[in-house]
């Protein structure tokens, strides 16, 4: 049985992924309003009246900003855990208590034909994490918003058939960013910041050793990014280990400000 998955959308500016596995629809964020959700839907072929949940990786509103809308306008179940939920921002709105479920990070959970993996991140928020979701032999794994990569983190992904990983920002254009200041900068370069398309390059060829071989590579930063550039650094440090881009492995951008493509795992 095929499962499907789309990056709605994937930036700085809002956060959105699909993920449907036979008749189960799963989005995992949701960042941005809801019209802009309805809409990406639509332009995929789904209903968001269809979601059966919204998994919340962390509370940030470019991944929380249309939960609200969205709990309330087709009854959609919010997943998150106990301390985001308590650091979820007022701007979201009302979220019928109904709708409200929390899970524990490392608890793995079903919803429908989907099963949910849930694991830490290194990021500045109450309780953020990644996730994995399975449907039969399949998995697709979404992991953004990470200082660095633990050993933890690359465990829990190795073997997924499809990675969405954060390539956030590139090193020189952040330090020459005039409109952000010096302690912006530290914190994105943190441990509980971003990865960089360096540190995203590096962890793409890690989790090649372990069979994945369909990335795509998102979150990029509006100011201190470009598609093109996140693309030619993974890349080039692929093929600089020997890796065929096109033939040993398939390698993708997940945009900012419209819907990515389609991606079918058989």
């Amino acid at each position: 049985m095929q499962m499907t998955f789309c990056p709605l959308y994937s930036g700085s500016s809002g956060n959105a992924s699909l993920v449907v596995y036979r008749d189960t629809r799963i989005l995992v964020d949701c960042g941005k309003s809801g019209i802009q959700i309805d809409e990406a839907m639509r332009f995929v072929g789904e209903k968001a009246a269809d979601l059966d949940a919204i998994l919340v990786t962390h509370e940030h509103h470019d991944h929380v900003a249309g939960i609200g809308v969205m709990a309330r306008r087709y009854n959609i179940p919010i997943y998150a855990t106990h301390e985001t939920w308590n650091a979820m921002p007022s701007g979201i709105g009302r979220i019928p208590d109904g709708l409200k479920r929390e899970f524990v990070i490392g608890e793995d959970f079903y919803i429908r034909n989907l099963g949910i993996d849930s694991f830490r991140i290194s990021h500045d928020a109450a309780d953020p994490c990644a996730f994995r979701l399975w449907g039969g032999n399949h998995s697709v794994s979404i992991v953004t918003d990470l200082g660095y990569m633990s050993e933890k983190v690359k465990s829990s992904v190795s073997g997924s058939n499809l990675i969405l990983l954060e390539s956030n920002y590139d090193p020189d254009l952040l330090h020459a960013n005039e409109h952000y200041r010096y302690a912006l900068k530290q914190r994105i370069e943190g441990r509980r910041g971003h990865l960089s398309n360096q540190d995203c390059a590096r962890c793409l060829t890690e989790f090649i050793e372990t069979g994945c071989s369909n990335f795509v590579i998102g979150h990029l930063s509006g100011e201190n990014n470009t598609p093109d550039l996140a693309y030619r650094t993974n890349a080039t440090q692929l093929e600089l280990e020997g890796v065929r881009i096109g033939k040993d492995v398939k390698l993708a951008v997940a945009w900012r400000d419209r819907v990515g493509d389609v991606y079918s795992i058989d």
